[in-house]
């Protein structure tokens, strides 16, 4: 097929193919010609003709909906479609809810960090832990204290020995620059 747009002919690929649904398979749409069916109730019937499954799902005024279209025959249901798509989705939302997602909270030092600064920081990384979250250790040299980055190992080595019950080292160690890091994870 050609359409004719701004002085030019544009060849538009022509498609038979069925429109891809997402979901259960329902009623018409059903291809096997056997299936194996669960009534109303909860019940299973067994093995029967898909023309059979559909008019007993036409007596009781509800649609049959194929639950498990990969087994041998396929499993349906005789259920309300309507009320089948709403309880998928608040499982789907109860599903949502529940995910926590992780994030990565910074903590930053210096090799000369006092006692009091090094103990307000490690609380905030208890908090961070118990709340389920990563913490990254940065510890910034200025100057001249880059040459002694021993010093920067020794306190983020003390900061692992303090943290070792609540958290896993993800990260070891490493230098970036003027700064070394380490990424702590909740156990």
């Amino acid at each position: 097929m050609q359409v004719y747009k701004g002085g030019f002919y544009i060849a538009r690929p022509t498609s038979n193919a069925a429109p891809v649904r997402d979901g259960p398979r329902i009623n018409d749409q059903i291809e096997s010609n056997n299936i194996r069916l669960i009534d109303h109730k909860g019940d299973m019937i067994g093995v029967v003709p898909l023309l059979e499954a559909l008019r007993m799902a036409m007596e009781v005024d509800l649609d049959l909906v194929e639950v498990a279209p990969n087994a041998e025959p396929p499993v349906c249901k005789i259920l309300d479609f309507g009320k089948f798509k709403y309880e998928e989705q608040k499982k789907k939302n109860e599903a949502r809810k529940k995910q926590k997602v992780i994030e990565i909270k910074e903590i930053k030092m210096r090799p000369t960090i006092d006692d009091n600064d090094y103990g307000v920081k490690m609380r905030a990384m208890h908090r961070f832990l118990e709340e389920g979250d990563k913490v990254k250790v940065t510890l910034r040299f200025r100057g001249r204290e880059l040459v002694h980055q021993e010093l920067g190992m020794r306190l983020l080595d003390r900061v692992r020995a303090d943290i070792d019950e609540k958290a896993k080292v993800e990260q070891f160690p490493k230098m970036e620059g003027r700064q070394m890091t380490m990424v702590l994870a909740p156990k």
